[in-house]
């Protein structure tokens, strides 16, 4: 992987569905019911069920492996989760879109890429950032 500082990278889209939380809480463990429960994801005043934090960072993870060639390439990541991605049922879902422009790229090839993860418009991961292995 050869990238030069500015380069903006291709844009990833992925299409997240309440069945997709379901199978993520079965793996992650997290069955907290804000995830898959309508009424008491309202009750607790969010606008809906709403999709894992750390499944939103893994779609921002997914892109940056998917930009350096190949899954194990993420050296680095982090983000601060700042608005949540509300799934609506149905198969329609809801879209994660996933942009990276390379800020750094070091000696030993390494590429530091600031990542603007999004949600109908609205940035949902604040800061995020990958270093991905040259």
């Amino acid at each position: 992987m050869t990238r030069s500082e500015g380069e903006q990278l291709p844009e990833h889209t992925y299409r997240v569905t309440r069945d997709d939380l379901v199978r993520y809480a079965a793996a992650s463990g997290d069955q907290n019911p804000i995830h898959q429960d309508e009424a008491v994801a309202t009750a607790v005043g969010l606008p809906g069920v709403i999709a894992h934090g750390m499944y939103t960072l893994a779609l921002a993870a997914r892109s940056a492996d998917a930009w350096a060639g190949g899954p194990g390439r993420v050296r680095d990541l982090g983000a601060k989760f700042t608005k949540p991605v509300v799934v609506p049922a149905g198969d329609e879902g809801a879209l994660v879109t996933v942009a990276g422009t390379v800020r750094a790229v070091a000696e030993d090839g390494a590429v530091t890429v600031a990542l603007e993860v999004t949600c109908a418009g609205e940035k949902v991961l604040g800061g995020a950032t990958a270093v991905l292995d040259g």
